[in-house]
């Protein structure tokens, strides 16, 4: 697989990697034997970045992951990321957003336990309390890679502004954000800024959270404990108008020899080699025609034509419920 590097001075990574985040919960039943096998195959298909959180399935993907790795560790650039606390008591699964630099010292310690590692080789701030300075955050934070338990840093969902201010306490090697097809607000003012500061951007649900494959037409198409049940553009007003789009992309996948998920991969992958999409999947099948999208050239004509079909502007829905567009953009 063709490879690129993170940040300026960061690991090389394969251009695709894999976020591992539904191999724990959110998107319906797992299965952790079916995991096991799709995270061996993803290391033996060549993808070289795995992609967790302390707070998915509460600690639990991490520990996949770290069984995942274990013997393979040097064939892998883990990244794990901190600053969504998860509350037991709360009945929607409450999430407290804690980017406080003592929570930052407990979450990378708890974090190297369940992974089993000795380092984590970028390590995030998954989300940012508005009321706590991004500076006191990354100092935090840059304490550790001096420390030897993190190699480099990341940011999620934060504006432009506040990734400046960051890189300005330490280079961030990496932004993570949701970029795809229908969510290119990235475009507008981050990514050129973190282009300015050699910042790679990681991009999450690549694939639209799934909705870029064509095969979710309906609500009911998504399992009952789906969360994407929460999510505007999966809820029916929404969901029909934005049908309509995915329904052209397929009809340029086909007329191209592709599937339209190898088609938004491809398009993603073009537009900067400094951007590394990490479609999430819990099966071989889907991992295999993810990788495969790497290996797919598009022309100018092509490229233009794909970003026709899915116009971002009309794309129907917020793509968080109002809870959660309240933890992005600070």
């Amino acid at each position: 697989m063709q490879q690129r590097r993170i940040g300026t001075n960061g690991p090389v990574v394969s251009a695709i990697g894999l976020g591992c985040m539904g191999m724990s919960e959110f998107y319906g039943p797992t299965d952790e034997a079916q995991s096991l096998a799709t995270l061996q195959a993803a290391l033996d298909s060549g993808v070289t970045l795995l992609d967790t959180a302390d707070m998915y399935g509460k600690g639990h993907n991490e520990r996949l992951v770290g069984r995942a790795v274990a013997g393979r560790r040097d064939q892998v650039v883990l990244a794990t990321k901190f600053g969504i606390r998860r509350d037991d008591s709360d009945p929607r699964q409450g999430r407290n957003i804690d980017s406080s630099p003592e929570h930052c010292r407990r979450a990378v310690d708890a974090s190297l336990q369940r992974l089993g590692v000795d380092h984590i080789d970028l390590y995030y701030l998954h989300r940012k309390s508005p009321d706590i300075p991004v500076e006191e955050t990354v100092g935090a934070m840059a304490e550790l890679v001096r420390a030897g338990k993190v190699g480099h840093l990341g940011l999620s969902e934060v504006t432009a502004q506040t990734l400046r201010r960051a890189h300005a306490v330490h280079p961030i090697a990496a932004l993570q954000t949701e970029y795809s097809l229908w969510t290119r607000e990235v475009e507008a003012d981050v990514l050129p800024v973190a282009r300015e500061l050699g910042t790679s951007l990681v991009a999450y649900s690549p694939i639209g959270r799934g909705f870029l494959t064509g095969a979710i037409t309906r609500p009911d198409d998504l399992d009952p404990t789906d969360f994407r049940h929460s999510h505007p553009r999966f809820q029916q007003e929404h969901l029909a108008r934005n049908v309509r789009m995915v329904e052209r992309l397929r009809e340029l996948a086909e007329s191209y020899g592709c599937s339209p998920v190898q088609l938004a991969l491809a398009w993603l992958l073009a537009q900067g080699d400094d951007i590394v999409p990490i479609p999430g999947t819990r099966r071989i099948g889907y991992l295999r025609e993810n990788v495969a999208a790497a290996e797919l050239r598009l022309t100018d004509e092509q490229l233009a034509a794909v970003s026709a079909a899915v116009p971002h502007d009309v794309v129907s829905g917020e793509r968080y419920d109002p809870a959660g567009m309240a933890t992005v953009g600070h």
